[in-house]
């Protein structure tokens, strides 16, 4: 969790200055640019990450078995991105604009490549990925402060991002030799595993639909500066998002092993646990964004960027959907080989996500294109709740849900008045703002006395005795 929210803070540390050096056409131009490289990496990943981390998981206590996995999925990931690469090199040929800076986001692609980060996620080798990879972010940031200096440096900005997640990549490969070692050829039956990882492919493509199709549809009907706006939003959003489905990432590997040994008790019982965690947390980071979204935005994004806090308003009750939809669908769904749900739900969303832009955008532009990513993610998970309501105990697990509920709508109206009666708009204010409101919330728990909060309590009590 503490590198998911690092790596996404990475951007926002920087927003500031990069907003006010590019400006509102500059960060379009690398939103938009990105978004469509984007469909190019999913092509060349194919559903080999998350089918790699479940598989990985299911074969790690067979060494040789684990090995062969390595190297099958390897090599099937070497020939989807290679295909993926080149089909991406004819489409910037044949694209008329941004040609250079479609070039530069392609490194992204041999970034993929040579991507081993699921290898060790199934192993849940977690501190691998993470102690490697954050010093590489912190060079990133660096030279992004130190280099790009003009609006004509957007092309230094994207290879300085692209550049940095290659190298992060890259210095995963010198610990494979701890787990994997070279193959008889004539043991690795790679084409067993190509249609799984394309019944795999299918809800990724889905999900890659909220991600990047409402960046691409923006900058086709309205222009480049309203992808930007829509780009600035979810940036703020997909950190909070961050510290909610880190326990997704943590949890698939160890439910998938739990199921494979058949402790299936196990896996309802981390289930429930997580589910509280992240309720826990979402709805204050949904009521907390909402509140200060307006002094946020004219600190962080500065002139020019007004339209984001409405988009941040909006987007901020995804939080609550999507960490719903991710422990029930990733920590449950897929660890005990339930793809057929999953990817319906996921399907389901991109459709009513595409269906619903092109009116939402046309009439009300950003914010048309935010309500239908909110309006897509209710879908999704109210389908994976229909489809699970025989096999969980979904009135237990959200029993009192209403508690986090009332808390977080108390804290949000706080902070808003807060902000709004003192006529706040400086960093330090924000700061105050959001430490008010984290005060208002634990209040409000402490008098409400949900069950999981009994319980941290009482883990701590006995830890520290």
């Amino acid at each position: 969790m503490g590198y998911q929210v690092f790596v996404l803070l990475l951007p926002i540390v920087t927003i500031p200055y990069v907003s006010r050096v590019l400006g509102p056409t500059g960060i379009g131009i690398n939103a938009f640019t990105n978004s469509i490289v984007q469909y190019f990496v999913l092509l060349g990943t194919l559903g080999l990450t998350m089918y790699g981390n479940r598989e990985v998981a299911y074969q790690r206590d067979k060494s040789k078995q684990l090995s062969n996995l390595f190297w099958e999925l390897t090599f099937l990931r070497l020939v989807t991105t290679g295909i993926a690469t080149l089909l991406y090199l004819g489409f910037i040929l044949l694209s008329g604009q941004y040609q250079t800076f479609y070039l530069i986001q392609g490194l992204l692609l041999v970034a993929t490549a040579i991507d081993v980060s699921w290898f060790f996620q199934g192993l849940e080798e977690f501190r691998i990925t993470v102690l490697r990879n954050t010093l590489v972010k912190i060079i990133s940031l660096i030279l992004i402060f130190v280099l790009v200096r003009t609006k004509n440096d957007l092309w230094l900005y994207i290879l300085i991002l692209t550049g940095s997640q290659f190298l992060g990549n890259l210095t995963l490969v010198p610990y494979l030799k701890r787990y994997v070692v070279f193959p008889r050829w004539s043991d690795l039956k790679i084409i067993n595993h190509l249609r799984p990882t394309i019944e795999m492919f299918v809800p990724q493509i889905a999900t890659q639909v909220y991600l990047q199709v409402n960046k691409t549809m923006l900058g086709a009907l309205v222009g480049v500066q309203a992808s930007g706006f829509y780009d600035n939003s979810d940036k703020i959003v997909k950190i909070l998002l961050a510290v909610v489905t880190a326990t997704g990432t943590v949890l698939l590997p160890h439910t998938a092993h739990s199921f494979a040994q058949g402790r299936h008790d196990e896996v309802e019982d981390s289930l429930n646990k997580s589910m509280h965690f992240i309720l826990v947390i979402a709805f204050p980071m949904t009521a907390g964004l909402a509140g200060i979204a307006p002094i946020f935005t004219r600190i962080f994004f500065g002139n020019g960027f007004d339209p984001v806090s409405n988009l941040l308003v909006i987007e901020s009750i995804v939080i609550v959907f999507i960490g719903i939809s991710n422990a029930i669908g990733v920590q449950y769904l897929l660890p005990t080989n339930q793809l057929a749900p999953f990817t319906t739900s996921v399907v389901l969303g991109a459709v009513a996500n595409m269906v619903l832009n092109v009116p939402f955008i046309l009439l009300w532009r950003s914010n048309g294109a935010m309500v239908a990513t909110v309006l897509s993610e209710l879908l999704v998970t109210a389908y994976q709740l229909f489809k699970v309501k025989d096999q969980l105990r979904l009135r237990h697990i959200f029993q009192e849900v209403w508690k986090y509920f009332l808390a977080a709508l108390i804290m949000g109206i706080s902070v808003r008045i807060f902000i709004s009666v003192l006529s706040l708009s400086s960093l330090v204010a924000l700061l105050g703002a959001t430490m008010y409101g984290a005060l208002i919330y634990v209040i409000a728990l402490l008098m409400l006395r949900p069950t999981v909060l009994l319980e941290m309590l009482s883990s701590f009590r006995k830890v520290h005795r």
